[in-house]
């Protein structure tokens, strides 16, 4: 038998992803705005060049969550966690949280000269 495919480890890959993708820019700011200092900040930077790869596999990884988790409840077997109507809302909703982090990921780099 195979696995229940929920889209759970999509999202988690995603979710994952998309901070891996914003360590580099916003991780310092938001170590600066909490207090911690200190040059070893600086090299957060370091990520910068592995930025596209983790904004690349968030969005597959969302592609794949979106298919998982969107998908008509007819295409669910009776015994899946995906027609159980609290868990498709809880995947939902953990999806936009997702996608909203990848966003913030993508915009950041620009919005960022603004808070320096």
């Amino acid at each position: 038998m195979s696995a229940p495919q929920t889209g759970r480890t999509a999202l988690m890959t995603g979710g994952l992803a998309a901070i891996l993708a914003s360590t580099c820019c916003l991780g310092p700011l938001l170590l600066v705005t909490l207090g911690f200092s200190g040059a070893w900040i600086g090299n957060l930077t370091v990520l910068e060049p592995y930025r596209p790869i983790f904004i690349g596999a968030a969005l597959v990884a969302l592609y794949f969550a979106w298919r998982r988790i969107f998908r008509p409840v007819q295409a669910c077997q009776p015994g899946e966690v995906c027609a159980i109507p609290r868990v498709r809302a809880a995947y939902k909703t953990i999806f936009w949280v997702v996608a909203v982090l990848v966003l913030i990921a993508l915009a950041f780099p620009y919005v960022l000269p603004l808070f320096y």
